[in-house]
């Protein structure tokens, strides 16, 4: 399963999930859902929100979490 890795991102980056938030045009449920891994999809202009904010690829933005 690909799931979003925004959350340790922000923590390397030593910034809060409050922060992005507020940086990000958004609702708070939309976010948040992204943000946790609740969500199907995700649009590829948040994608490229994203990376903006956080100064990033979006190859980093993702992590693989198959199970073996």
């Amino acid at each position: 399963m690909v799931e979003l890795n925004v959350l340790e991102l922000l923590k390397k980056k030593e910034k809060t999930k409050y922060w992005l938030f507020i940086q990000l045009d958004m609702t708070y449920t939309n976010f948040n859902n992204i943000v946790t891994n609740k969500t199907k999809s995700i649009k590829y202009s948040n994608i490229e929100k994203f990376c903006e904010i956080l100064e990033c690829e979006p190859n980093d933005l993702f992590k693989n979490t198959k199970v073996s």
